[in-house]
């Protein structure tokens, strides 16, 4: 044993290990090198592209394509250090052919996860920047990935979703959307002069809100309540900005009531003293 050791020329040995060590080290450079300059160059390919899509398309194409780029980049550069330790490449792909075979009983659903990714996309279900629903979670996309899609909660919450668990997506972004408000009014109140109220109040938020695209509109009586009488107000806005709208309509609804005493009924508590 101590006769191997002695016959081992330590300065040489050293030497190889610390020039395969840069060689390593240079490709690892080299790899974050040219992973930021394609990075860039999709990022100014799909910039130029947004004239001809949707922001939104664009950037999901632009994301899909970073994602693809990495993955390609990091298969050929793990390539270039297994040479550097003297692997021949073509042996080890075609035992990853066998090992791929075994193991890929075990990774269906990293297979299902691409799969499904890949459909997303060519159907253009979801696109970075729209509100979705999916696999019980709500938010903005903020990336949609071979293997998962990012959702960014309105609670600051980022969700990883894998694609596999994408079987149905609720899309908030495309087209209109609607503006409700359910107002309440006394028993005691006149109907028609309290329709009347809120529909003045309706035209005049709809002048001055460009994002109104349709309505509001003043429905009729909803529902009939323990204490009030249910009116329902009714609009289209554009995306993404029905909630400022009903917003909007609250408060001037409140508003209006009050100048001209009309009633939106609130619990009472009546308190009685026995001993008085």
């Amino acid at each position: 044993m101590l006769d191997f050791i002695n016959d081992i020329n330590w300065p040489e040995l050293l030497l190889n290990i610390g020039f395969k060590a840069l060689q390593v080290i240079a490709i690892v450079i080299l790899y974050f090198i040219v992973k930021s300059i394609g990075n860039r160059a999709v990022g100014k390919i799909f910039n130029r592209k947004q004239s001809d899509m949707s922001s939104g398309r664009a950037k999901t194409l632009e994301s899909i394509t970073k994602n693809i780029l990495t993955y390609f980049l990091m298969f050929i550069f793990a390539g270039f250090i297994l040479s550097i330790f003297d692997f021949e490449i073509t042996t080890l792909l075609a035992g990853a052919g066998i090992v791929g075979l075994a193991i890929g009983f075990g990774a269906q659903g990293l297979v299902s996860d691409v799969v499904t990714g890949f459909f997303i996309l060519l159907e253009q279900q979801i696109d970075v920047g729209d509100y979705v629903t999916v696999a019980g979670k709500d938010g903005v996309v903020e990336e949609v990935g071979l293997r998962t899609t990012k959702l960014r909660g309105f609670d600051g919450t980022l969700h990883y979703v894998p694609n596999r668990e994408i079987t149905n997506v609720s899309n908030h972004s495309r087209g209109n959307m609607r503006a409700l408000v359910d107002i309440g009014i006394s028993y005691n109140d006149d109907i028609d002069k309290a329709t009347q109220i809120l529909q003045q109040v309706c035209e005049k938020i709809a002048a001055e809100d460009e994002t109104i695209v349709e309505g509001p509109d003043v429905i009729g009586v909803q529902a009939f309540g323990a204490s009030e009488v249910v009116l329902r107000v009714i609009g289209k806005t554009q995306n993404g900005e029905q909630w400022a709208v009903e917003r909007k309509l609250r408060k001037a609804i409140k508003e209006a009531f009050d100048q001209n005493g009309i009633e939106i009924p609130f619990p009472h508590q009546v308190h009685i003293n026995k001993n008085a």
